[in-house]
C-alpha cells in the first residue's frame, strides 16, 4: 500500500521523521533503537513510538537480540526489504532493459532487451509507456509497493524540472509528467549515463571511492561524475555531454548540428560507420554474408564479431580506444578521480576496448595525477541503467541527496 510520506510534497513533522527513519536505515543498515534515537536527535520513547508504527505499517523489521559481550541484549530494527519496491528503465536506441529493485538497493527482477526503437515521436513515447505500464502490471501483488518509476533518456536531461530536451519534447508538460500521467506511478527522469553511474557506484564496481566517472560508450559517449560520493549535475542538470567537446577537424556533422564531437570518430556510431566503410572498401570481416544479405547490421554484431577474434572489427575497436583514450586523459587530469569505470556496449568488447584506453591515458595524462586513478570494466554492464535508474527512484522518493 503506498504511504502518504511517499506521496505528498508537503509532509507533516511526524511523516518526515518517518521517512527520516527509512532514510537512516537505507544508507546505515540495521541499528538499535537508543542507536537510532542518538542519530536523529530523538527522544528513546518517541523512536520507540515511530519505529512500532513503521513496524506495523510493514517498513520496519525486529531481527531480535543483538549479540553483545554481556548486560542486557538490545533489539536490533532495520528495514524491511519488501515493504516497497522501485522500478528503473533504461532506454536504449533500440530497446529498453527493465529493473524492479527493492527497498533495500537489491534487484529483485530484470527484464533485458525489449524490443523497442527510440524516436522522437508521440507514438515511440506511447510505446514506452506501454512497456513500463506491462512491466509494473506484470509484478501482481507487488504491484500496490511499488512507490516510484525512474526513466532514464540520452541527452540533454532536467531531472529537477523533468524536461527531456533531446527527445519527447513536444508537449508543454514536462516527460516526467507525461509518463506519470500514463502509468499511474510517481516517475522521475534522468541522463542515461549519470544513473549508469550512479549505479556502478553504489551496486557496481565501486569500493569505497568517493570520486568516480563512468564513461558511457554506446551509439554516443556520455560520462557520469560522482564527486564526495554525490553525483554532480551541473547549473542546469546537463554535465556529462563528454561525447560533444571539440575534438577532430573533421567535416564530419555530429547529431548534436555540429562538427568535430568526440563522437563523430570515438563512439558506437563512428565503430558502426567506419566499419561498413572498410567493407565498402574491400575488408573482409565474419560479418560479411549479414551485410551482403542486407540484414540490419547492429553495433552489438560487431562487438560479438570482435569477441570472436574478428580481425577487422578487432582493428576498429582498437583504434577507437586509442582516441577515447586520448580525451580520458584529459577527463583525468582535470577531475583527478579515484576510480574511472568504462561502461555502455562497447564495454562488452573488454580488453579489446580497456586496454589501448590505458595505453593512451598512460601516454597523454599526466604520471603524478593518473597514478592513483584505478581504471575498471562495468561490473553490472547491461544492469547498471537499469539499475541506477531504480535507485535514483529511490533516493528521489527518500529525499536522500545524491
Amino acid at each position: 500500500m503506498q504511504h502518504k510520506f511517499f506521496e505528498s510534497e508537503i509532509e507533516s513533522k511526524i511523516d518526515l521523521t518517518r521517512k527520516n527513519i527509512i532514510r537512516f536505515y537505507v544508507v546505515n543498515g540495521s541499528s538499535t533503537i537508543a542507536e537510532l534515537a542518538k542519530e536523529l536527535d530523538l527522544s528513546v520513547p518517541t523512536t520507540t513510538k515511530l519505529i512500532g508504527e513503521l513496524i506495523d505499517d510493514g517498513f520496519v523489521q525486529d531481527f531480535g537480540k543483538q549479540e553483545t559481550g554481556g548486560g542486557r541484549r538490545p533489539n536490533l530494527y532495520g528495514l524491511n526489504p519488501d515493504s516497497g519496491y522501485f522500478v528503473g528503465v533504461d532506454v536504449k536506441r533500440f530497446r529498453v532493459n527493465i529493473a524492479l529493485v527493492n527497498f533495500k538497493g537489491e534487484t529483485v527482477k530484470f527484464e533485458e532487451g525489449i524490443p523497442y526503437r527510440l524516436e522522437n515521436t508521440p507514438e515511440a513515447l506511447n510505446q514506452l509507456c506501454d512497456i513500463i505500464s506491462k512491466f509494473i502490471e506484470d509484478q501482481e501483488k507487488l504491484m500496490t509497493k511499488i512507490h516510484c518509476v525512474g526513466v532514464n533518456i540520452t541527452g540533454r536531461v532536467n531531472t529537477t524540472s523533468g524536461y527531456s530536451y533531446s527527445y519527447f519534447y513536444f508537449e508543454e508538460k514536462p516527460l516526467s509528467e507525461l509518463i506519470e500521467e500514463r502509468i499511474g506511478v510517481r516517475t522521475f527522469i534522468d541522463n542515461d549515463s549519470r544513473s549508469m553511474a550512479y549505479g556502478e557506484y553504489v551496486s557496481g564496481v565501486a569500493k569505497g571511492e568517493k570520486s568516480m566517472i563512468f564513461v558511457n560508450i554506446s551509439w554516443g559517449i556520455g560520462i557520469g561524475i560522482v564527486m564526495d560520493g554525490k553525483l554532480y549535475y551541473g547549473k542546469s542538470g546537463f554535465s556529462g555531454e563528454f561525447g560533444h567537446t571539440y575534438v577532430f577537424d573533421n567535416e564530419i556533422i555530429c547529431h548534436c548540428g555540429k562538427k568535430g564531437c568526440l563522437e563523430t570518430e570515438a563512439s558506437g556510431l563512428a565503430i558502426h560507420r567506419i566499419f561498413l566503410e572498410r567493407v565498402n572498401s574491400g575488408s573482409n570481416t565474419i560479418l560479411q554474408s549479414k551485410i551482403e544479405q542486407e540484414e540490419t547490421l547492429m553495433l552489438e554484431d560487431i562487438i560479438n564479431a570482435t569477441l570472436e577474434e574478428d580481425v577487422l572489427s578487432i582493428e576498429i575497436i582498437e583504434e577507437i580506444g586509442n582516441k577515447l583514450g586520448r580525451s580520458i586523459s584529459g577527463l583525468i587530469n582535470l577531475f583527478n578521480p579515484e576510480l574511472l569505470v568504462i561502461g555502455g556496449t562497447v564495454s562488452r568488447a573488454g580488453d579489446y576496448i580497456l586496454l589501448p584506453i590505458r595505453s593512451a591515458i598512460k601516454k597523454y595524462s599526466l604520471n603524478l595525477v593518473n597514478k592513483d586513478t584505478e581504471i575498471k570494466l562495468s561490473k553490472l554492464g547491461e544492469k547498471a541503467g537499469a539499475v541506477g535508474a531504480g535507485l535514483l527512484a529511490r533516493e528521489r522518493v527518500l529525499g536522500i541527496s545524491s
